[in-house]
Formats: C-alpha cells, sequence, structure tokens
C-alpha cells in the first residue's frame, strides 16, 4: 500500500491506533495511509500482558526507519512507570499518548520521565477530564489533546448523539486554542461503514476538531479526505492571496483579514495534504 506525503503530527487528521501485542501489525500500518500510527499497550492490552506487549512495542522501536507513537498506560496505573522507563530514548518513539489524562501534572510528569523532549499527546476521557483541559493544555510537553469519547461517555452517561457530545468535544477545541496547541483529536467511529464515517468526521471538522482516531486502516483514507481542504478550497484560496498580493496587500474593509487568515491557513494546509485546485 503506498505511503502518501508525510503529514506532521500538529497537522496529522488520521491517527490509526494498533493494538500493541499484535507485531505482525506494525509494519502494515507503518505503510499505510494513515498520517501517524499509534501503538497501543493501554486498553488494547489484557494486563496479564502489558510487558510483553510492551517488550514487542520498544523491540519495534529500536531498529531501523520504524517510527510512531504509543498509547501508554494512565497516570494512577502500575504500568506507567515501566512505560516511560522502557520507552524513553527510543529512536523510533515520536511521542506519547497518554490515556485519561485528568491533570496538567500527569502530562508534566510523563514528560519529564521521557527527558523532557518526547511531546505528550493528552487522551481526554472523563468528565474531570474535560473540566480539567485548560490546565492540562497548557501544561509543560503538551502537544496535542485528543478525545476518549467512548469511556467519556461510559463514565457521564451520555450517549452517541451529536449533540450531547458536542459538549466535550467544544471544550476541548477551546482549551487547545488557549493553550496554544492544534486541534484536537476527535475519538474514533467503531462502524465499518465509510458513509457514517464521513458522515461523523464531517461533525468532527464541524466542531472545530481537525484530527481523529481511527480503528482499521481503510478509515485513514476517509478521514483524510473529509478533514483536509476541498480541491476548490484550495482554488479560491489561491485565487484570493494573488489579488491579495496583486492589489499590493492592501486590506479593503473589515471582511478581508478573516478571509486573508483562512486562505492562509487552507495554502498552508494544501500544501502539508498535497491537496492540488480543481
Amino acid at each position: 500500500m503506498a505511503k502518501r506525503k508525510n503529514v506532521g503530527p500538529e497537522d496529522a487528521r488520521s491517527w490509526l491506533l494498533v493494538n500493541g501485542a499484535r507485531t505482525e501489525l506494525f509494519d502494515t500500518a507503518h505503510g499505510s495511509r494513515a498520517d501517524q500510527v499509534v501503538l497501543d499497550i493501554e486498553d488494547a492490552v489484557d494486563p496479564a500482558h502489558k510487558d510483553e506487549a510492551r517488550a514487542g512495542v520498544v523491540d519495534w522501536l529500536s531498529g531501523g526507519d520504524r517510527r510512531a507513537w504509543v498509547r501508554i498506560n494512565d497516570r494512577s496505573t502500575s504500568f506507567w512507570a515501566d512505560d516511560v522507563a522502557k520507552l524513553a530514548g527510543l529512536p523510533g518513539l515520536l511521542g506519547v499518548m497518554l490515556a485519561k489524562t485528568e491533570a496538567a501534572e500527569h502530562v508534566t510528569e510523563t514528560f519529564d520521565r521521557l527527558g523532557g523532549a518526547t511531546p505528550v499527546l493528552a487522551l481526554v476521557e472523563s468528565a474531570l477530564g474535560i473540566e480539567e483541559s485548560v490546565r492540562i493544555a497548557q501544561a509543560r510537553g503538551a502537544f496535542r489533546l485528543a478525545f476518549g469519547s467512548g469511556d467519556y461517555r461510559r463514565d457521564t452517561g451520555t450517549s452517541a448523539d451529536d449533540l450531547a457530545m458536542a459538549y466535550p468535544r467544544s471544550r476541548l477545541v477551546v482549551a487547545s486554542r488557549i493553550g496554544g496547541l492544534p486541534g484536537p483529536i476527535d475519538g474514533p467511529t467503531v462502524s465499518t461503514s465509510h458513509p457514517v464515517l464521513r458522515e461523523q468526521t464531517a461533525v468532527t471538522v464541524s466542531l472545530g476538531l481537525t484530527g481523529k482516531l481511527c480503528l482499521d486502516l481503510e478509515q485513514a483514507p476517509v478521514i483524510n479526505e473529509v478533514i483536509s481542504p476541498t480541491p476548490s478550497d484550495v482554488a479560491w484560496a489561491r485565487d484570493f492571496l494573488a489579488d491579495f498580493e496583486a492589489r499590493g496587500r492592501v486590506i479593503r474593509d473589515g471582511s478581508d483579514k478573516p478571509r486573508l487568515g483562512r486562505a492562509r491557513k487552507i495554502e498552508r494546509l494544501a500544501e502539508a495534504f498535497g491537496v492540488e485546485p480543481v
């Protein structure tokens, strides 16, 4: 499977979760169309097999050009200390996704234990985490926020209805903006239906989230397409920027500044994602 243009984690749209105990899947995931790969040694792995799964992930990240994120166990568990100790300094470790983040200290302690240079993607999965999301986003070492929608629903009793889930998603969007982070990453779509995935990803975009977790290789291209600017968006942006340059970068009225900001953002993302105008 051909891997498209590399997209950095700050802009990444699709984040593919891979069972950390299934080492035979790692190479395929690494070569997939997902923007970023996350090897999961938290919820995907039975507690009795955590050490074995961690060892397999460490071995895979220690050789060749293999690079990935790792979803580690949360700060309150006995597995967290071993996770950070074994992963620290690995050449293939792009960053960690910290499960069940509920405090800024969870991020900072993880960041420090990893050596003070490895980014921490805070996975917020509870009512407390949502309410603490601004402080989490401002924590030293925080790179981006992600929404653990399934665990949040279990914690709060909230339905999967778009309206019911709008509040926590919007909180993460606002927190990310306050913390100066890239847009947050939405939870996964469990359905294997591409129309359902497309519809739910459109909701993600409408609420201001800029990435989405995925559970299957085939979901990544759909997520990438929906979150990317459309070719017509890119055509508009380039036309607007060309006209702006042609008139000597003169602001004509109050609508020009927001349109200029939108056009520049679309142009940057089009370059990152390889989207060409019609």
